[in-house]
């Protein structure tokens, strides 16, 4: 599907779980006719549990309800929590789902990383938050920091139509695209933003969401804000970063200080000295871990969605981001992430860098000659063809775990990652 702008829509951003579930779940309760679902963690927590019962409820008022979630993020639901779902009626699918061998997860690679929610094609919500309560204030130091978007408008006809194709790998049959394209009719202007949806997948679409940073990085004139979890862009990434600062414009990044996982923050220091010297300002944050993944550019252009800026996001994952141009969305995104860079992000100058040894200076020179080639390197991995299974209700009971339950669709990878089927 070739990302288009489209205009008309309205925006809401949603901080946090404590504005995400809450409008997510009220308009699962409101769906009347379909609810669309795709997401890379599902947990068994208090967030999961609310998520099931509010599914299980639109299911049996006769609402399709169709859940895709990713094989790797969501290994450990139990039999009992998928037998309440698809005994319902849910339609659950796995993307990828792997035996764990040792008790290590092996399908690393090539996950399902979106975070969509689709309800009665009118509204949906994209963005980097997961169903688990980690991303709520009262989990504790651990809890995430994170953003998500709801849109009503003509947008909403994309990402209904890709989300559709993914979550239910029978749409393409020519009766099922017929049936759906008379009950669903495109949504109407409700507003004054124009968006686009951006998708990566390893086929027609492998390098879009980094393109669009490229593209508004070249455009900026005044200021750049970037907050972003994972952060280990390529080489003409981190060269429109350096350029846009070179002539004049602001360019801040904010990334984690207080990182969930120790390699993260480590990969992403290794870029500071690069980054100070090409005039980027950096900042961490550092009062829980940060997990978004959003941008603006001067007074219209913003970015959110499930796309980090690291090898996987960029060169492996199935991604999702809504682009948009709307300066009030703009600013009220500019303004949260402000204060974030206030009251919570410390500031790295060039005397917090360790200085250049020779050790250093060498590790620096393989660093970057990786990430000007990572996106060519990833392409050779070997694409293992992850499968999107079906969880049927009599076998949801028949295994310890979520990953010895489900039949194969008659659908491979290379459908898979062209929206076809995940």
């Amino acid at each position: 599907m070739k990302a288009t702008w489209k205009g008309g829509n309205r925006l809401r951003l949603l901080v946090n779980g404590e504005q995400f579930f809450p409008a997510v779940f009220d308009a699962i309760r409101q769906a009347q006719r379909e609810v669309l679902i795709e997401t890379f963690i599902l947990f068994e927590d208090k967030v999961g549990n609310e998520l099931r019962d509010v599914l299980v409820e639109a299911a049996r008022r006769g609402v399709e309800v169709h859940l895709l979630v990713d094989g790797f993020g969501s290994s450990d639901l139990t039999p009992e929590y998928i037998g309440a779902l698809t005994s319902a009626g849910v339609h659950l699918r796995i993307f990828g789902p792997r035996r764990r061998f040792l008790g290590m997860r092996l399908n690393l690679l090539r996950r399902m990383h979106r975070k969509i929610t689709v309800v009665d094609a009118r509204v949906a919500f994209v963005g980097g938050i997961n169903f688990s309560a980690d991303h709520l204030g009262d989990y504790g130091p651990e809890a995430k920091q994170d953003y998500s978007v709801e849109v009503e408008g003509p947008i909403v006809e994309d990402i209904h139509r890709f989300t559709r194709a993914a979550v239910d790998p029978d749409r393409g049959r020519w009766f099922r695209r017929r049936h759906h394209a008379v009950t669903t009719p495109a949504p109407r202007p409700v507003g004054t933003a124009d968006a686009m949806f951006v998708t990566r997948d390893n086929h027609d679409h492998p390098n879009d969401i980094e393109r669009h940073y490229r593209i508004a990085l070249r455009a900026a004139r005044k200021r750049v804000l970037i907050a972003n979890a994972y952060f280990f862009p390529g080489y003409r990434l981190l060269r429109e970063m350096r350029r846009a600062a070179r002539r004049g414009v602001e360019v801040h990044l904010i990334l984690q200080g207080e990182a969930d996982m120790a390699i993260v923050k480590t990969a992403a220091g290794l870029l500071y000295d690069h980054l100070l010297r090409g005039g980027v300002r950096v900042h961490e944050y550092c009062r829980r871990p940060l997990h978004g993944k959003v941008a603006t550019v001067d007074d219209e252009w913003a970015t959110i969605g499930s796309s980090n800026l690291d090898p996987l996001s960029l060169a492996l994952n199935l991604e999702a981001n809504l682009s948009i141009r709307d300066r009030g969305f703009n600013r009220e995104l500019r303004e949260a992430l402000d204060c974030l860079i206030r009251d919570d992000c410390k500031e790295i100058k060039a005397g917090d860098v360790p200085s250049q040894g020779m050790w250093v200076t060498v590790r620096s020179f393989f660093v970057f000659h990786v990430l000007r080639s990572f996106p060519q390197w990833a392409s050779w991995l070997p694409r293992h063809a992850p499968r999107l299974f079906t969880v049927a209700a009599s076998m949801s009971g028949t295994s310890g775990s979520q990953r010895d339950v489900g039949h194969r669709q008659g659908r491979d990878a290379a459908e898979a990652e062209n929206g076809h089927a995940a």
